[in-house]
């Protein structure tokens, strides 16, 4: 079963409408929370990452989150489910990378238990919405831009590089190691005065693109050669791979032009086509080629 399947699932279940952006929104208390998982021989191999390097990833996926809805990171509480091989130095090491991925956030808890099937990591995340008017990925409307921050694709040629056993330093970095877009979230959020979409690349330029058109009902037109990418990486990668956490906003034109973002596209009314990249179009989210983290995960 496919990830939007389970959480179209989960949401008939339990009825309620904070599921489907990258964080719930409880503006009643002002803050956005998200939660992510990462278990090994899924997302991770052991072999390929220092503990440092997977302390660092795994809080920035859940900082990315954060920052995909505008909001600053304030805290953070990491659980950990650890086979017997895993001593202290490794722990220690995997803290000082968490400590290095936190953008101004705190880490003020969580819990260690056993694990008999490898190393499992569930991080939560805690935003602050001070000040700062948080997207959801419903608020694209016809005569915004679509406009991009960092390079799209990175992370998915850096994964290959891995898994072929090639050793392309820039591309392996991006994977395990991305950096994340702190000022341009701070940016869109604090100057922005009406609503707007945004969400980060986790699972891909075109999911991200096509989910932001669907949710808000309209059709986004994206221009490719405009998408900033590596020259080495493959247009695959540049619009399916997943896992480069860079974030893709729908704003006013005036905003997209002072943010330091890239404008690579325009939003219209609906007219039969979700998203359109450069001729090519998509109606349903099926006909993407996109990332799946029960077929894919990061190995």
């Amino acid at each position: 079963m496919k990830e939007q399947e389970l959480i179209k699932s989960i949401q008939s279940v339990i009825g309620t409408n904070y599921l489907g952006d990258d964080c719930a929104y409880l503006k009643d208390i002002g803050i956005v929370v998200t939660q992510d998982s990462l278990s090994e021989g899924v997302h991770f191999k052991k072999e390929w990452y220092t503990p440092y390097e997977l302390g660092y990833k795994s809080v920035a996926v859940n900082i990315s989150d954060v920052l995909a809805s505008g909001a600053k990171p304030v805290y953070v509480t990491i659980a950990l489910s650890l086979p017997d091989d895993i001593d202290i130095s490794y722990i220690k090491n995997f803290y000082e990378g968490a400590q290095n991925a936190l953008y101004g956030a705190k880490i003020v808890g969580g819990d260690i238990t056993g694990s008999s099937s490898g190393i499992v990591i569930s991080i939560t995340a805690i935003g602050s919405t001070k000040d700062r008017k948080i997207s959801s990925r419903k608020n694209a409307k016809p005569g915004y831009v679509v406009v991009v921050k960092g390079n799209h694709g990175s992370s998915a040629a850096g994964l290959n590089e891995l898994l072929c056993g090639r050793n392309n330093a820039e591309l392996i970095i991006a994977h395990k190691k991305p950096e994340l877009e702190e000022e341009f979230s701070k940016y869109i959020a604090q100057n922005s005065s009406s609503e707007y979409a945004m969400m980060d690349t986790s699972d891909g330029l075109a999911d991200a693109l096509f989910k932001i058109a669907e949710a808000s009902n309209v059709k986004i037109k994206i221009d490719y050669e405009k998408i900033p990418h590596l020259n080495c990486v493959s247009q695959n990668y540049v619009l399916f791979g997943g896992e480069d956490y860079k974030l893709v906003a729908s704003v006013p034109k005036e905003l997209a032009l002072q943010s330091g973002g890239t404008i690579i596209g325009e939003v219209f009314d609906y007219d039969g086509v979700r998203l359109d990249i450069s001729g090519r179009e998509y109606n349903s989210y099926s006909e993407l080629n996109t990332f799946d983290h029960f077929k894919n995960g990061s190995i």
